[in-house]
């Protein structure tokens, strides 16, 4: 039983690999890359019971015990994050059949997509550093793959500049662990969380914290090393765009929130009052990109910057009101990111444009994209009961708790600017004077919609019955404010 914390890793990589074989049979492709990510879902939401009912979960790979061997660990937090990741991944994947075109899907699309939830759920469940970085590598192979999927122009300019931030970042990201090795002598989190903590606060540890800051960071999107992300992200086709607005940037936020949570606790007035000041730059630069854009694929691109300043501003308080908050916040953004990129998909197909001052009226012809689109911005947005209103209410009330008064008014305000910027795209394409279009087959229409509708539900059900979903975050909240859980669950008696 305890081995389900491989499963989420090694099932989408294994049918990933099988699924290359079959490169020309498109059927078995489709096929087998939707039952692999809803297998991952399956054996997700199992693990989520285990961990809620048994505790953290550990699994050390080899005959040697942690801090040696490689651990795996799940988490409430890891847990969550798997689960969201596989559930994303699934319904894009069905999403993809009907609006990728076969020509990309023929380019071992499916396997590529596969490889890439492999590399994210190993992210999020590793145990040690070094190993952090290898899913890292796992993930971001497969996604240089998907970045230039088609060979437009514009794919191959912007895969160009993606890889080689990526490669800095990676250059960097060994740097960073070659210097806490040669500090605290082990990679294992939980044996650097008990290391770091007899050394106490020194100069030399919040310089290698603030070098994960910049590492991850990068990947996060936070301000000012978000510049690549606009333009990386608008490239490739929605499903894509898709998968990688709802999980690529929350994979920088978790690592982020893991070493800020479970190793670099010593300094907190420096390391965490620096990530505070960044959160609150990234979502007013967010904020300001979200404004001045009319096209609809750049306003949900920098809405995804400013809920990188939120979420870490939670993390960045850090105490348990608001962590929990942002563990909240952050699956609801994962969800929310993923339905709007599809919807806009849809509004692509429907127009065939990206500007919104070529479109209008289309509210008569679609008033269920329209009306749905319009509710799921006001979840983007926080407003109650929809499902970004309870995340967000705890990181601010956790950031006036920790004495961040004027911080947690700039995250407030940053919901009237989701608002304003999201919902432009409703009151120009949705309302006015009607603008030509080529309306799509109702058959076609039908197809897209049909995954945007399940998403959309299962959104409206995480604000709903959000009730029966808190005890999992309170787990996770408490658990990441207690470092003991996750040293003790990997450690036990080594400690």
């Amino acid at each position: 039983m305890i081995n389900l914390v491989v499963l989420p890793i090694i099932v989408p990589l294994l049918i990933g690999t099988v699924l290359l074989l079959f490169r020309n049979n498109l059927t078995v492709q489709r096929i087998g890359g939707i039952v692999g990510a809803l297998l991952t879902l399956v054996i997700s939401v199992v693990l989520l019971t285990k961990v809620y009912t048994d505790g953290i979960q550990v699994v050390t790979l080899g005959s040697w015990d942690a801090p040696f061997g490689i651990s795996l660990v799940s988490d409430m937090l890891s847990v969550l994050l798997v689960t969201s990741s596989s559930l994303i991944t699934f319904v894009v994947l069905w999403y993809s059949v009907y609006a990728l075109g076969e020509e990309r899907e023929r380019f071992f699309f499916y396997p590529a997509v596969l490889f890439m939830l492999s590399g994210i759920n190993g992210a999020f469940t590793t145990g040690d550093i070094f190993n952090l970085f290898v899913f890292f590598e796992v993930f971001l192979m497969a996604s240089y793959v998907l970045i230039a999927l088609g060979g437009k122009r514009i794919q191959l300019r912007e895969s160009m500049k993606y890889i080689i931030v990526n490669v800095v970042a990676a250059a960097l990201f060994v740097i960073t662990i070659g210097y806490i090795y040669s500090v605290a002598g082990t990679l294992n989190m939980a044996d650097l969380s008990v290391k770091l903590g007899e050394i106490g606060s020194m100069g030399v540890i919040s310089t290698i914290a603030i070098m994960f800051l910049v590492v991850f960071g990068i990947k996060a999107g936070i301000f000012p090393l978000y510049f690549w992300l606009p333009g990386a992200y608008y490239a490739p086709p929605l499903p894509i765009l898709a998968l990688f607005g709802a999980l690529l940037t929350k994979v920088g936020i978790y690592s982020i929130a893991r070493v800020y949570t479970l190793i670099f606790t010593t300094d907190v007035a420096f390391t965490h009052d620096m990530l505070m000041m960044l959160a609150i730059a990234t979502i007013i630069f967010g904020s300001i990109g979200a404004l001045a854009y009319m096209d609809i694929k750049k306003i949900i691109i920098y809405n995804i910057v400013i809920a990188v300043g939120v979420i870490l501003f939670g993390f960045a308080a850090f105490n348990t009101t608001a962590v929990t908050g942002a563990t909240l916040y952050l699956v609801h953004d994962m969800l929310v990111k993923a339905l709007l990129f599809l919807m806009i998909g849809v509004l692509i197909l429907i127009t065939g444009k990206t500007n919104l001052r070529e479109m209008g009226g289309l509210i008569r012809h679609y008033p269920t994209l329209g009306w749905t689109y319009l509710v799921a911005v006001f979840a983007l947005a926080g407003i109650p009961p929809l499902s970004g209103f309870a995340g967000k209410i705890l990181i601010i009330q956790g950031g006036l708790e920790g004495g961040f008064v004027w911080q947690s008014i700039v995250v407030a305000a940053s919901t009237m600017v989701v608002l304003l910027s999201a919902i432009r795209i409703f009151i120009y394409a949705f309302w006015g004077s009607e603008k030509p279009f080529n309306a799509p087959p109702k058959k076609a229409y039908s197809q897209y919609m049909a995954p945007v509708v399940v998403l959309f539900v299962l959104v409206m059900g995480y604000g709903v019955f959000i009730e029966f979903l808190t005890p999992f975050f309170l787990e996770a909240g408490r658990q990441l404010m207690d470092p003991s859980f996750y040293v003790d669950a990997v450690l036990g008696g080594n400690n």
